[in-house]
């Protein structure tokens, strides 16, 4: 095969000399080349490839690249049906893989149009056959990515960041590297275009896969992103580009959300471009430290997001409500119900929590009034959303108990059954007189 490969240069140089523009595209033994390329294309319409293989090595021998494109690609598939046929023989597979590497820059060269397609199988080949040696795979395949981005073939993806990791934990490789070969193969497979669902299914799953190697990597740490990526940021905490990064990656991680440099990145992608990122994911990072500003990102979200406004705002009925805001809470939750009627059950029990939690006033019957309203919103809840009966019957149970007596109640000139309005912290509603006895 040596003498194929050697023979081969030959006549590609003497093609290349100063005779080329005289010369036909068969070469100069136009008639043999022919001839040859005839013989074997015969015996490759039958499958004959015992056959076929040695016209075409003698074709391969006498034609010039230019001779015929199919020449290449059944060369190359000559080739690998060889190095099946010899897989014993290491040293016989090694020269056939070089032939067939050889065979695959030659088509590129002489046929750039199918540039991009033989970059796709020169790169599976290399997979296949020479994925001992990972610093060779991991730059030859690097380089195809570079080239044909998003163009390149899942497995190639893959297999480069598999070679970086391989190339890090045998200490080739420093983590930023991989870092940046992880960004690199994200990109591609998140600007891959899918021609049809099969298409689409496989990038989905090849994206998994990408993810799925990275975080089972030494370098996916929450501790080296940390350490790699926060000096980046500090130097340049407007790049998009690098700020897009620290939070797929961080997110990628375990348990690495809750940290300056994630809240940061985040914050700053929203303020250079607001429809970069969700103003919920920032309510959600600033609701434990700065409530205000949490709300205020959380009053963005429900302004934005038409489909999540009502659970927004059902959301911020609770928030309120936890920070001791309580007429906000339930002008919130009677919002969420309104947005969306399957709210309106989870909106009146918590309706009935915050009365149920509000003390008004000072007389025994303006202390204990806010128990009626709770109630009425309890009965109303389990009778929206039967799921909530039992929790609601619960609350029912205690705030009756505190329902003042019949005694009590008329000293006020009250009496059961009676229209009542209660008004305190900013809240007004009209309920019915109960008493305990």
């Amino acid at each position: 095969m040596k003498r194929i490969v050697f023979t081969l240069l030959a006549s590609t140089a003497i093609f290349l000399g100063g005779n080329v523009a005289a010369q036909d595209k068969y070469g100069p033994n136009k008639e043999e080349c022919l001839k040859f390329l005839s013989y074997y294309q015969d015996y490759n319409k039958q499958k004959n490839y015992e056959s076929a293989i040695p016209n075409w090595r003698k074709a391969f021998e006498i034609c010039p690249p230019t001779a015929s494109q199919n020449m290449l690609i059944h060369g190359g598939t000559y080739m690998t049906y060889l190095i099946g046929k010899n897989a014993k023989n290491p040293q016989r597979v090694n020269e056939l893989v070089d032939t067939l590497l050889l065979i695959q820059d030659l088509r590129m060269q002489y046929y750039p149009q199918s540039r991009p397609t033989v970059l796709n199988n020169k790169g599976q080949y290399i997979i296949n056959y020479r994925n001992s040696d990972k610093q060779y795979l991991f730059n030859e395949l690097n380089a195809i990515i570079d080239e044909l981005g998003s163009g390149a073939k899942p497995a190639i993806l893959v297999n480069d960041l598999q070679a970086s990791i391989d190339l890090y934990q045998a200490g080739n490789l420093q983590a930023d590297d991989v870092l940046a070969t992880y960004e690199k193969v994200m990109a591609c497979i998140d600007g891959a275009e899918a021609k049809d669902d099969d298409e689409a299914a496989k990038n989905a799953q090849t994206r998994s896969d990408l993810q799925g190697l990275f975080a089972n990597s030494r370098i996916a740490s929450c501790e080296n992103i940390l350490a790699i990526f926060t000096p980046r940021y500090e130097a340049n905490p407007n790049d998009m580009a690098l700020l897009s990064t620290i939070v797929k990656l961080m997110n990628s991680a375990e348990d690495c959300v809750d940290n300056d440099l994630y809240i940061n990145a985040v914050t700053s992608m929203y303020k250079n471009d607001p429809s970069s990122v969700s103003p919920y994911l920032l309510y959600m990072l600033n609701r434990k430290d700065n409530i205000d500003l949490a709300i205020s990102y959380l009053e963005t979200a429900i302004s934005q997001d038409e489909a999540n406004a009502a659970k927004y705002t059902y959301e911020l009925a609770n928030i309120y409500l936890k920070n001791g805001r309580k007429a906000k809470a339930l002008e919130a939750a009677k919002k969420a119900a309104e947005l969306d009627a399957a709210y309106t059950g989870k909106a009146y029990f918590l309706i009935g929590t915050i009365w149920g939690s509000t003390s008004c006033g000072d007389d025994y019957i303006s202390k204990r009034a806010p128990y009626w309203v709770a109630v009425d919103y309890l009965q109303k809840a389990k009778a929206a959303d039967p799921t909530l009966a039992d929790d609601a019957n619960r609350l029912i149970g205690q705030f009756s108990a505190y329902y003042p007596e019949a005694a009590e109640a008329f000293m006020y000139d009250l009496s059961a059954g009676q229209s009542y309005t209660v008004s305190c912290a900013g809240m007004v509603a009209t309920t019915t007189v109960r008493v305990s006895r």
